[in-house]
């Protein structure tokens, strides 16, 4: 057995670490910029194909995890702007066990986070959970300035209205 027939499937070197390592925080990145766990996990593994395409690019000196972020978000833009958006939630919810504020308020939070529109969900989560500036924010989603200031503005007076109807100050 040679050695490339030993490293068959193992990418090239440094990558599967990588993968490995970056794995979970690349998947709870896609599940913010699709509102979906699933999708979310798709989204992790397309950025991840996207970087072993770039490996030799990019290992040892580049960003490899910026990369695969970026790849992500275009992926998401691209997804976002198809018709189909998949299934509808329905306004009822299954009841369920009490599992403690701290996770019922990061669910309600996703929840409202997936139900804003796909641009504007990209930029919140660019600006306030990569703490981009609305400068790297415009440049990540080929966009302008005044796109990222106007969409950010839009969600977060969206996620207010939603949180007053939620705590029944309307």
């Amino acid at each position: 057995m040679t050695t490339k027939d030993r490293n068959a499937g193992q990418g090239p070197p440094g990558f599967a670490e990588f993968a490995t390592a970056r794995y979970p925080d690349l998947v709870r990145l896609g599940t913010l910029l699709t509102g979906d766990t699933h999708l979310g996990e798709d989204l992790a593994q397309t950025g991840l194909l996207a970087v072993l395409r770039a490996w030799r690019r990019l290992h040892p000196d580049g960003h490899p995890e910026a990369y695969a972020r970026v790849a992500m978000t275009r992926a998401a833009a691209k997804a976002g702007r198809r018709r189909w958006r998949g299934e509808t939630p329905t306004g009822e919810l299954p009841e369920r066990a009490d599992t403690g504020g701290d996770v019922e308020a990061a669910l309600d939070a996703r929840r409202m986070l997936a139900a804003l529109p796909t641009p504007q969900r990209l930029v919140l989560v660019l600006r306030f959970w990569l703490d981009l500036s609305e400068q790297q924010t415009a440049d990540a989603l080929d966009c302008s300035l005044g796109t990222v200031k106007s969409r950010t503005s839009r969600a977060l007076k969206a996620l207010r209205e939603s949180t007053s109807i939620v705590n029944g100050a309307r």
